[in-house]
């Protein structure tokens, strides 16, 4: 927030004291820290054994956390704390609350490689989140891969890794079982080398709607989130089904734009 303070007053020994913040700049902060509430709720109820407000509370923090940067812009109070704020809550709201809440769930039926997995999902999650920032701020880089992600975004990463909990809720057969446990411990590790790949996978960042159709386009977001309130476990399970299919159309559109661009794709950026 450094500038945007408009007074500071020496405080005894304890450093300057930072005086009349504007209230623009302590929303997106305080939304940043209910995240992190949720997230951390998300766990509480996981290993009380209450896994579906366990999955919403993490899914909640997952939203929380995808709004507040975007909210901050929109008041014109972004921050250097603020920016160390969401850092933290990122890694708490996408690596560690899914990874704990599924370990609770299954993956501790599988013993030693259940909570291997987890481990690696949440360490994957902070190099993902790491390697985000760095290539944030690189002012090198061309601007149309600025329109992809490296790698699995960790948001999405989150959503993809409790797909077990999903197709449990569905009632589907799935039962927190240990070959069910090993079976969901190959797919944890596998969700997390999709976030530390290089993987180019399309952002929508710089999508353009045309005037004639975004009426349909907002019709149908306002379906999906009916979908999504109704029939929560199916939508979810359908969305990462739909998610993985499209991360092979992804990498293709990268490496034909990279074409058009006239620049070599090396291997490591599609695989």
């Amino acid at each position: 927030m450094g500038t945007q303070y408009k007074k500071f007053e020496a405080h005894g020994s304890g450093g300057p004291r930072i005086r009349e913040i504007p209230m623009r700049m302590v929303l997106p902060n305080l939304v940043t820290v209910l995240a992190i509430c949720a997230g951390l709720s998300g766990i509480r109820f996981g290993f009380e054994g209450r896994f579906e407000p366990a999955v919403v509370m993490v899914l909640l923090a997952a939203f929380l956390d995808g709004i507040d940067g975007r909210l901050a812009r929109m008041l014109k109070a972004t921050s250097k704390f603020g920016a160390q704020m969401d850092s933290l809550a990122d890694i708490v709201n996408f690596g560690v609350a899914p990874a704990l809440v599924l370990y609770a769930f299954l993956l501790d039926r599988a013993g030693s490689p259940g909570w291997i997995a987890a481990l690696l999902f949440a360490i994957a999650c902070g190099l993902r989140l790491a390697r985000f920032n760095v290539l944030d701020e690189d002012t090198d880089r061309p601007v149309w891969q600025s329109e992809y992600f490296v790698g699995v975004p960790a948001p999405a990463g989150a959503v993809l890794v409790m797909l077990p909990l999903y197709l449990y809720f569905l009632r589907t057969g799935l039962e927190p079982s240990r070959p069910a446990a090993f079976i969901a411990t190959g797919f944890t590790v596998l969700v997390a080398f999709l976030l530390v790949s290089r993987l180019p996978v399309y952002s929508g960042k710089s999508l353009k709607i045309p005037g004639d159709k975004a009426l349909p386009i907002i019709l149908g977001v306002v379906l999906y989130v009916l979908l999504l309130m109704t029939y929560p476990w199916y939508t979810l399970t359908a969305s990462v089904a739909g998610y993985l299919l499209f991360l092979p159309f992804s990498v293709r559109a990268y490496s034909k734009r990279a074409k058009q661009e006239g620049e070599k794709v090396p291997p490591s950026d599609i695989g």
